[in-house]
């Protein structure tokens, strides 16, 4: 009977996407889950600001950056993409959100996409004894 398992650079590659789906966790705790978010969403709808929280999401993304960066180059700018949308000023805290929102949704559909094809790519065929 056959097995698979992944060569090494297949699982270096799985262990740096495991890393990043365990950062985006806290992440989308506080972008939808947590008490904090909730309370912003409450205070953009009475039109009061987030406060502190874009820069917390930012102190977790920016070491999840810099891990995709060397192996997911295409994932690491969509995560600094997400970072500066969710600090950048000049715009609504409803549309901050909504754009928090959608901009986690992207990432954590690619390392999805990138995990299935670091599977199918490194996948290495063992025997096993019956």
């Amino acid at each position: 009977m056959a097995g698979v398992k992944l060569d090494g650079a297949g699982d270096q590659k799985m262990k740096t996407l495991e890393a990043a789906l365990f950062t985006i966790g806290p992440i989308h705790a506080m972008v939808e889950r947590a008490a904090m978010v909730e309370r912003a969403a409450m205070e953009v709808k009475a039109n009061k600001p987030i406060g502190t929280i874009p820069h917390m999401i930012k102190r977790l993304a920016v070491p999840m950056q810099g891990q995709l960066k060397g192996q997911f180059g295409m994932i690491a700018d969509q995560v600094a993409q997400f970072i500066m949308n969710s600090t950048r000023g000049g715009r609504g805290d409803q549309q901050k959100i909504r754009g928090m929102r959608e901009g986690l949704a992207m990432i954590k559909t690619a390392v999805e996409l990138a995990k299935n094809k670091v599977k199918h790519q490194h996948a290495v065929a063992i025997e096993t004894a019956d």
